[in-house]
């Protein structure tokens, strides 16, 4: 006798039979016992084998279904394919009927839907849950990250009108090089060259563009020329950064208070506790707030070579926000402040994101020092837009100003060579 298919006829049948398979799946679990994904995969096979003999599915319909319902229940469900594309660099979801991709640079709505508004906050919860976040109406607001160190940001009702909101910055499988960014036109050879003396050296170095403009890629990029042998503590509110190249690494990532108000660790506990681990360089993956004065003190005690990003639209903005974050945190006297910037800070490298959506390199400035109350710019490198206009036909031109603090270069043996 042949199976009856009526059930998974047509779109509706086989989402019925797909939400069936799930419940079955769940009630038969034991979660107690935090199964694997084998386990779990093992388990919807088995019951989609089971639903076969009454419903008649072909091998690709049943691979297809272990397929799906193993995603809704331990991966991303309806997202898992764009997750899955490697061509997808953001997934912005705006309620669970509106989902945006970024592709190539360009924002493209997509024809996914998730199946209800209860899904999409299961996902969620699913997500923060698995690095010891919460988020719930009384704190509708977290930054998170997914097993392969994608950026999720989620935002609920209330403060989002309109449905829970949801946007996972993708991470690439491995870092881009610099040879890379150097083919895509990030910045120009010489300038990548330049650089990677000044990491070898021990400059410290601060990334400042706006957001999209790919400074945590750059940040990984530059960190690529830091000798193997070092030791590097890194510092994030989400961890993102990822050092291939380098063994001698301690990652750590600041953590939200619980609902009861208690086991907040923030950016500042955390550079604090890292001049006790004996770090050679001390990466802050992006300063916001009063963390920023812990950051520059261990820049002026001994780190040399640390790295950092903070948003900013130019170096000199940079500036001046960095002073506002310091003053956030300790009441000082401008001009100390400003002094504590300008003997921290060796340079300044500006990152944008351009119309035609590409990313480049827009300035690399030296810190040159304080003067007559002001912190002192020496522009090294500068894009230059072309005849045709902006931004076509622009690069990255080198200056007729040289660097001024040579010392490291020259007590790293580079100095010849810049």
């Amino acid at each position: 006798m042949v199976p009856d298919n009526r059930a998974v006829r047509g779109l509706d049948g086989k989402e019925q039979l797909i939400r069936n398979i799930r419940d079955e799946v769940s009630r038969r679990i034991d979660f107690s016992e935090e199964p694997s994904d084998e386990a779990v995969e093992g388990l919807i096979t088995s019951v989609v084998f089971e639903k076969a003999r009454e419903y008649y599915m072909d091998l690709a319909e049943r691979q297809e279904v272990i397929r799906r319902v193993f995603n809704a229940m331990r991966r991303l469900g309806e997202l898992q394919p764009l997750m899955e594309d490697a061509g997808v660099s953001e997934i912005m979801v705006n309620g669970p009927d509106h989902v945006f991709i970024e592709r190539g640079g360009s924002v493209f709505e997509t024809d996914i839907t998730i199946e209800s508004r209860e899904k999409l906050e299961n996902m969620i919860q699913s997500i923060v849950s698995r690095v010891n976040r919460a988020v719930n109406e009384a704190s509708p607001l977290v930054d998170a990250r997914l097993k392969d160190g994608s950026r999720v940001s989620v935002i609920l009702p209330p403060v989002a009108l309109d449905g829970p909101v949801m946007n996972i910055r993708k991470f690439p499988e491995r870092p881009l090089t610099m040879e890379e960014l150097v083919a895509g036109g990030t910045l120009t050879g010489e300038a990548a060259g330049f650089l990677g003396r000044l990491v070898r050296a021990r400059y410290n170095i601060f990334i400042c563009g706006g957001t999209g403009s790919g400074k945590t890629t750059f940040l990984n990029t530059l960190a690529g020329f830091i000798p193997p042998s070092e030791r590097i503590v890194t510092i994030e509110d989400s961890a993102e950064l990822q050092f291939k190249s380098l063994k001698n690494v301690v990652r750590m990532e600041a953590r939200n208070a619980n609902t009861e108000g208690r086991g907040l660790i923030t950016l500042r506990d955390l550079i604090r506790m890292s001049l006790r681990l004996r770090p050679d360089r001390i990466i802050v993956g992006e300063v916001r707030g009063p963390e920023a004065l812990d950051m520059l003190q261990a820049m002026n005690t001994g780190h040399e070579g640390s790295l950092s990003t903070g948003h900013a639209n130019t170096p000199a903005d940079m500036l001046r926000r960095l002073e506002t974050m310091v003053l956030m945190g300790m009441s000082l006297p401008l001009e100390a402040v400003r002094q504590q910037i300008a003997s921290a800070l060796d340079i300044i490298v500006h990152l944008s994101r351009l119309r035609d959506s590409s990313r480049r390199v827009l300035e690399i400035t030296e810190v040159a020092g304080y003067e007559q109350g002001e912190i002192a710019l020496n522009p090294l490198f500068v894009f230059r837009q072309g005849a045709a206009g902006w931004p076509a036909g622009g690069t990255l031109q080198r200056t007729d100003n040289t660097l001024i603090n040579r010392h490291k270069l020259e007590m790293a043996g580079l100095d010849g060579e810049s």
